[in-house]
């Protein structure tokens, strides 16, 4: 039997979070070595994640778009101390969104054929995990260099190439 949590904190071995449509949960996390189901939605937990981390999702998310003007699916630095940093693939609000930590991408690849399914783009975590994506290899492509700039700026060099 599935065990639904109640509540879930974001920690470094968390690698995606999936809204889900089930009527017991509404979030899958993918961590690196098992999936759990939360009843809180992604954004619920970025935001706990990030007061937890001594500040507001809203605080961030202007910090981001101050230092970079970006405007639309800001990355989100959620602990950098611990280097736990992620970006959605839509407009945070849109139930479809999805949450990514840049920290676990090894590679982005095409989807191989998209006649068999809605999947235009596959992410490959580092613990050689792959998770099929309905977003464009360009978007995620787009998603990821931002992420990294914002690494970047946040924590140098030594966040952003850490094995």
């Amino acid at each position: 039997m599935t065990k639904i949590l109640n509540d879930y904190s974001i920690n470094p071995s968390t690698m995606a979070l999936l809204p889900s449509r089930h009527f017991e949960y509404d979030t899958l996390v993918l961590e690196q070595d098992q999936e759990l189901y939360v009843r809180k939605t992604p954004l619920q937990l970025i935001k706990k994640a990030c007061l937890e981390a001594r500040s507001s999702y809203d605080g961030r998310r202007e910090y981001i778009m101050y230092k970079t003007n970006f405007r639309h699916r800001v990355p989100i630095p959620v602990n950098p101390s611990l280097q736990i940093h992620t970006f959605p693939t839509r407009t945070p609000n849109d139930f479809d969104c999805k949450w990514i930590f840049f920290q676990h991408i090894q590679s982005l690849q095409h989807a191989p054929s998209r006649k068999l399914s809605n999947e235009k783009s596959v992410i490959t975590f580092k613990n050689g995990q792959t998770l099929g994506m309905g977003e464009s290899y360009y978007l995620l492509e787009r998603q990821v260099q931002k992420t990294g700039s914002c690494v970047l700026m946040i924590g140098g060099m030594n966040q952003l190439f850490t094995i």
